[in-house]
């Protein structure tokens, strides 16, 4: 007969709130036994579920329970609950049905839930109405500063880097915004001949003047030019065997309304009535001109407002998205099923890691990472203060609008440029083309700039231009005569000996990028610079080594950005939970780094 021992209690904490009971009923439990006659089975002792009773003492668990009501009947300990999927992920394990076989068959998860045997409906209610990200957020910061406590991160120093991971979406239920364009242009040729058929109705049979209509005027929408003018030329490309040019011009459709079209129709309606015509259906009747005009525009504008909803669930910053996750952009993937570059749905997952811990998690649609960088420090700022003194990651973050918000932050720069590589090369140091192999001097508070033939570039102007959230400023330098320069070729961009004789030298520098640019590249260069990069590759490569090989998490089970952010950080904070549990028994130690290593 089975027989419970508990080895041990818990002290719980004195949490004057409604549902302070639920602290009693998690932590009042010790190690479940099951005792046979000739043997005993019990957790071994450095089992990862006594880490992790340890980690849930410490929580405060009220902004769980504050999305839990009082009334009506009580389920599952909200704690038990989180406990469950919690190590359920660090064991793994992320399908909810695995977890319910789970809570019925091993020790461990019987030992968590008390015996209770929670069904699916209770774990999909938990995982999409009550545990909100904002919750996750919470429960992994206060996991951070009992990590701070012990030492084992500084919360100074964050190494960022990103993956995409494929959304649950169907692959072949894409919407290009350059196949929307295409078929618009078609769709608005099609409604100009629609207002023309309708102007030709009224001056032919004097309808206009009868029942006071006036001619009407096909309507605007910005954007449409380019977006023609990419069409011709692929048309033209198309019979050279040239390859195609995107068409991916935002569209200024938000101003289109249907309004228009239905004063058409209102008018047809009018005209019909005025004239005794009557609109019919069926076989074997003919539909009046009128009837016929009335239907295509309807067409046309249900077609309209269609491709309208397109451009609203794509937004500006996108070019795609999925039919069956729209907030899914299709990427570019590293695993290719059909080995032909085939764009997958997927989710741009970001993680700031110290000390091999998942401090955030970030998660965006956006199919660069230089969009990524800011959201994420300012998770940091908001949820530590302004405590981060350094940031190091990878070229893909290199931007003139992330290095000047680190810079504005008092943050320290240990991003590697675009150009890291090319720079080491001896074609790089050089280009007599380039203004940083030039010798620049300063006459009578002018800067000046002195080319390769000796000849002086003064300033012209200034540029000014407008980016997201900040201006980028242009100063532009030019030489007044290069005639008779034997270094034309080497100097000037693309030059044509027959066409570019009298062409002088210009050129456009923002001088604040290349400072920004400097300061970051001694950064890196430096003994620092050089274990931080080491360390960057190994911990949050070796994060995504582990995510995507050893684990197969290569895709979401969930669908919409908030859904998937719940399910990669619950993953975040079982992996964070093991790793603890690996520094606590000595199997994981601090990475150092080796000057002398070679380094990504």
């Amino acid at each position: 007969m089975a027989n419970d021992n508990h080895l041990f209690s818990v002290t719980c904490y004195n949490v004057t709130m409604k549902n302070h009971n639920y602290y009693n009923e998690f932590f009042e439990l010790g190690q479940q036994k099951i005792n046979f006659n000739f043997f005993e089975l019990s957790l071994p002792d450095d089992d990862p579920v006594y880490t992790l009773k340890k980690v849930l003492e410490d929580l405060n668990f009220s902004s769980l329970l504050a999305c839990y009501s009082s009334k009506g009947r009580s389920g599952y300990n909200p704690i038990m609950m989180y406990s469950l999927v919690t190590y359920a992920n660090m064991r793994g394990v992320r399908a909810v049905d695995r977890i319910v076989e789970l809570c019925e068959r091993d020790l461990a998860f019987i030992w968590l839930a008390k015996g209770e045997k929670p069904k699916r409906d209770a774990f999909y209610d938990f995982k999409g109405e009550k545990l909100t990200g904002e919750v996750l957020d919470d429960l992994n910061y206060q996991f951070m500063r009992r990590l701070e406590k012990e030492g084992l991160v500084t919360l100074k120093e964050l190494y960022i880097d990103g993956t995409k991971i494929e959304a649950n979406a169907n692959r072949y239920t894409f919407v290009w915004r350059g196949s929307i364009n295409y078929h618009l242009a078609r769709l608005l040729d099609t409604i100009d001949a629609l207002y023309a058929r309708y102007n030709t109705l009224l001056n032919e049979y004097g309808y206009g003047e009868k029942y006071e209509l006036g001619n009407v005027q096909m309507f605007i929408i910005e954007g449409m030019d380019k977006v023609r003018e990419v069409i011709k030329k692929n048309r033209e490309y198309k019979l050279t065997k040239h390859k195609k040019l995107p068409n991916n011009t935002i569209i200024e459709i938000d101003n289109c309304s249907p309004l228009e079209l239905l004063q058409l129709q209102t008018g047809l309606l009018k005209i019909a009535e005025g004239e005794g015509i009557s609109f019919v259906n069926g076989k074997g009747k003919r539909k009046p001109e009128l009837q016929q005009l009335y239907e295509e525009i309807e067409v046309c504008g249900e077609r309209l407002m269609g491709y309208k909803q397109c451009f609203e669930i794509m937004g500006k910053d996108r070019n795609s998205y999925s039919k069956t996750d729209v907030e899914a952009t299709f990427m570019r993937m590293k695993e290719d099923h059909m080995k032909n570059g085939q764009l997958k749905p997927a989710y741009n997952v970001q993680v700031a890691i110290e000390n091999y811990f998942i401090v955030h998690g970030y998660v965006s649609n956006d199919r660069t990472d230089y969009n990524t960088l800011i959201p994420v420090l300012e998770k940091h700022r908001k949820a530590f203060g302004d405590v981060l003194k350094e940031v190091t990651a990878d070229s893909g973050y290199c931007s003139e609008k992330n290095l000047l918000y680190l810079k504005e932050k008092g943050i320290a720069s240990y991003i590697k440029l675009q150009d890291h590589e090319k720079r080491k090369t001896k074609a790089y140091r050089e280009d007599i083309s380039k203004h940083y192999n030039m010798v620049s001097e300063e006459s009578e508070g002018e800067k000046y700039y002195i080319c390769h033939d000796g000849r002086k570039l003064h300033h012209i102007r200034t540029e000014k231009r407008q980016q997201e959230g900040y201006s980028q400023t242009f100063e532009v330098y030019g030489c007044a005569d290069c005639g008779g320069c034997k270094h034309k070729e080497k100097c000037l961009y693309k030059y044509n000996a027959d066409k570019d004789q009298d062409k002088n030298k210009v050129m456009k520098i923002n001088e604040r990028w290349e400072e920004l640019q400097a300061e970051s590249h001694v950064n890196i260069q430096s003994r620092k610079g050089v274990i931080n990069r080491q360390t960057r590759t190994i911990q949050t490569e070796g994060h995504f080594g582990d995510i995507k090989e050893n684990e197969k998490f290569r895709k979401f089970n969930y669908r919409k950005e908030e859904k998937v952010y719940k399910e990669f950080m619950l993953y975040a904070i079982g992996r964070n939970i093991n790793k603890y549990h690996r520094f606590l028994h000595g199997k994981l130690k601090k990475f150092e780094g080796k000057i002398d290593e070679k380094t990504a």
